[in-house]
């Protein structure tokens, strides 16, 4: 096979180049069906049980999806007359949002009073144009003093204020469009207001937010990112090979690399999100390696005397088992992501691994045919060209004694630092503190209470069973229960209300301001607020149908995933030990990515190890060598645990992204570690001393080596540009590990195999 693609590649460069044109076409008409997910849920499976609860929960009450406005006057103080009249104006606009159901403010709080033996109820705020000193007076004493108000739409100090609006999103699989309607209405809205009230800040929050910011933040990702990816490689391989013709051949290989996977993508029904976006970066960068190496070689071999079609013969014997080997590899990495609980990781594992098998059918065809009809002119010469490499050998060879025991020492302490890194994963902080969101939510959490939100329904099993006086003590256990956890900001609970009906119907005596005793009484209340309530404003937000059930509300600090997990496993054990009677369901969206955080990183740890397992079998058998292939492991894991260990003094968290870094790596790595050990056993099955055949990989593989890691450590670096954290962090550090691989395979292995081959060497003279 191998013998008819080299005739063919010689002697019908222009029948292979159309072929591989006509396969191009046909795979990349797919791309037409690729399609892209902003919303958070794609980050879960449909049997995810975090995401189960808590769609059951938001079937069983209305949807909490949510977009706010908060407003912060300049002069600290939204109790005047022209802020008042802000928030009452952009409450009433607030509902023209689309979707929305429910809109939320001091302004429309429906507040009760006693009158005679009567429930009036009322907007806080009834008419702006009506507003007193005493007024306004009254109207802050009770905003920020009302416990469902209180660090949830208003500040204690009475400096911000938020206009929450609830949304019903169509039950459909992609709502991009609908939230991106939603941010822009409400953008305008924003601007609107912000020019008859230029003395006030606004700051827009929200799940609907966070969602258009995947969006965004994906679209600038593939405007920016891609493009000065693609300027990188043109400008790195026109100055690293100098050849126009290699370069301009790598190009179109990066091309149709890209075409034919994203094709392929679009016919396997994938679409797009966060994580993938970033895909054709991922498989433009690992293409590039494939390519290097068939230009490398055979550019050397043209400089030594041999005519382009037989370097380019020779090029493809030397490299045709290796690319196909690190190729094998590199997919084989990605392919684990598989085992990630993540959807979008699995997608971008298999798109990428559909990239370098593309990538290298292309290498292998296109690519020499390419060469095969351009015109390529090299320069002969007598010796050998790559200086810099022989050098470096005989640097590392004279110094062997201080750097083999130096460079063990650091892949011991590197590796011995990578307990120091905790599983935490906040949503909020996948994005930078560069984004606008991201400074909104920060400046919310800083003046108000917390971005996140905890739902906790409480079930009782029968019809009106929320009126029962015991069950409302239960859940006024939890309430004051709940208060006291030092996470929490702000709790909304029906008990609040229930008292303050109570106090009510009772002149408004702060005695009475307690759960009523019978279950009549508490129906009859309920009753008779719901009645009062306008449309939009009812209690279908914290009770089901038959008011079996009701959901409390408790808005936390931004807290990693371990201690979000940590404080439902509390709400739980405390609701086993005091009311085991009741059934209890906690969920929310922050909730979901904390369970998924460290669920996530048990099942990689399971797909690098069985990377590892099936890696090392390949190289064992394609280096028909078991022992080459046990060495290989310490080069190919030791930049993962030296990279994770740096981590670990760097940042220390490992979110969803580096979950995944170790298989994806390995795979990379190993490209490095195949060609030098390639030669390595090539120059000493050409009878070759161990030193001789460490001179021999450095001269012959070493310049294509530091060109393929430069172009890979500039792509990652360039991934990690991005404003998304999933995506910045998993580029950074892998590209990090992209550098230390080198260095391993430069500094350690060399050594380490002349270590253990030196033993057993019984040739001739050692070589100079």
């Amino acid at each position: 096979m191998s013998k008819f693609l080299k005739e063919s590649i010689l002697h019908r460069a222009w029948l292979v180049i159309l072929l591989t044109m006509v396969v191009v076409v046909v795979t990349g008409f797919g791309a037409k069906n690729l399609y892209f997910r902003g919303d958070y849920k794609v980050f879960f499976g449909q049997d995810n049980p975090e995401l189960a609860e808590f769609e059951q929960m938001q079937k069983t009450f209305n949807k909490n999806d949510n977009i706010g406005i908060l407003i912060a006057p300049q002069d600290g103080n939204v109790f005047t007359r022209q802020h008042l009249d802000l928030l009452w104006n952009l409450t009433e606009d607030a509902w023209k949002i689309p979707y929305s159901s429910r809109v939320d403010s001091i302004s429309n709080y429906q507040h009760t009073e006693a009158e005679e033996d009567d429930l009036l109820v009322e907007p806080l705020l009834l008419d702006p144009a009506d507003l007193t000193d005493e007024k306004i007076a009254h109207i802050k004493q009770i905003a920020t003093h009302e416990p469902l108000l209180l660090k949830k739409l208003v500040s204690a100090s009475g400096h911000v204020a938020l206009v929450n609006i609830s949304v019903q999103l169509p039950d459909k699989h992609d709502q991009t469009a609908e939230v991106a309607e939603i941010v822009s209405f409400t953008r305008d809205l924003v601007n609107q207001f912000q020019q008859q009230y230029p003395d006030v800040q606004y700051h827009l929050i929200g799940i609907v937010m966070m969602n258009n910011g995947f969006y965004e933040e994906s679209q600038k990702d593939a405007a920016t990112l891609v493009p000065a990816m693609f300027l990188a490689i043109i400008l790195m391989l026109a100055i690293l090979l100098r050849s126009l013709s290699a370069t301009f051949g790598t190009l179109l290989v990066i091309i149709v690399s890209n075409v034919a996977t994203l094709g392929i993508a679009g016919w396997m029904g994938l679409y797009l999100s966060t994580a993938t976006i970033n895909a054709p970066i991922i498989v433009m960068t690992l293409a590039v390696a494939d390519c290097v190496h068939i230009a490398s070689s055979m550019l050397f071999a043209m400089r030594h005397g041999e005519n382009k079609q037989q370097a380019i013969a020779h090029s493809l014997n030397l490299n045709m088992k290796p690319v196909f080997i690190t190729s094998a590899t590199t997919a084989i990495g990605f392919l684990t992501f598989n085992f990630s609980d993540v959807p979008p990781l699995q997608d971008l594992g298999n798109i990428v691994a559909i990239g370098v098998l593309f990538a290298w059918i292309f290498s292998i065809t296109i690519f020499p045919a390419l060469l095969r009809i351009l015109p390529i002119k090299v320069t002969p010469f007598a010796e050998d060209h790559n200086g810099a490499m022989e050098k470096l050998a005989n640097w590392v060879i004279k110094h062997k004694n201080k750097l083999l025991p130096a460079m063990s020492l650091l892949i011991v302490l590197g590796t011995a630092l990578v307990p120091l890194n905790s599983i935490n994963d906040v949503a909020i902080e996948y994005f930078d503190t560069s984004l606008t969101f991201r400074q909104d939510s920060d400046f919310l959490q800083d003046n108000l209470s917390g971005f996140t939100t905890i739902d906790i329904a409480l079930d009782t099993g029968h019809a009106s069973g929320v009126n029962d006086p015991q069950f409302l003590q239960q859940v006024q256990r939890l309430s004051d229960w709940l208060r006291t956890q030092p996470e929490v900001d702000h709790l909304f609970t029906l008990t609040d209300t229930f008292k303050r009906l109570n106090k009510n119907m009772h002149g408004d005596s702060q005695d009475w301001y307690v759960l009523p005793k019978e279950q009549d009484l508490s129906a009859q209340y309920l009753l008779m607020y719901e009645m009062s309530l306008p449309y939009g404003l009812d209690l279908n937000n914290q009770l089901n149908i038959d008011k079996s059930a009701l959901r409390l509300t408790l808005t936390v600090q931004s807290l990693g995933s371990h201690e979000l997990v940590e404080l439902e496993n509390r709400i739980r054990n405390w609701m086993a030990q005091n009311s085991p009677n009741i059934d209890v369901s906690v969920a929310s969206v922050p909730l979901m990515f904390g369970h998924i955080g460290e669920r996530n990183m048990a099942s990689m740890i399971l797909g690098t190890t069985v990377a590892v397992i099936l890696i090392s079998g390949l190289l064992m058998l394609a280096l028909k060598d078991i022992r080459l292939g046990l060495i290989s492991l310490i080069p190919n894991l030791a930049p993962a645990g030296i990279g994770f260990g740096l981590w670990a003094l760097y940042n220390g968290n490992i979110n969803l992204a580096l979950s995944v870094v170790t298989s994806m790596c390995l795979g990379i790595v190993v490209d490095d570690t195949v060609h030098f050990l390639s030669k390595y056993q090539y120059a000493r099955k050409q009878g070759k001393d161990p030193e001789g055949a460490v001179r021999y990989a450095f001269s012959s593989v070493g310049r294509a080596l530091w060109i393929t890691t430069l172009v890979l450590f500039v792509g990652f670096m360039i991934l990690s540009l991005s404003a998304f954290t999933l995506n910045s962090y998993l580029g950074l550090l892998t590209a990090v590990i992209i550098l230390l691989a080198l260095a391993v395979d430069f500094l350690f292995l060399p050594l380490f195999l002349i270590l253990l081959d030196k033993r057993n060497y019984t040739g001739g003279a050692h070589e100079a």
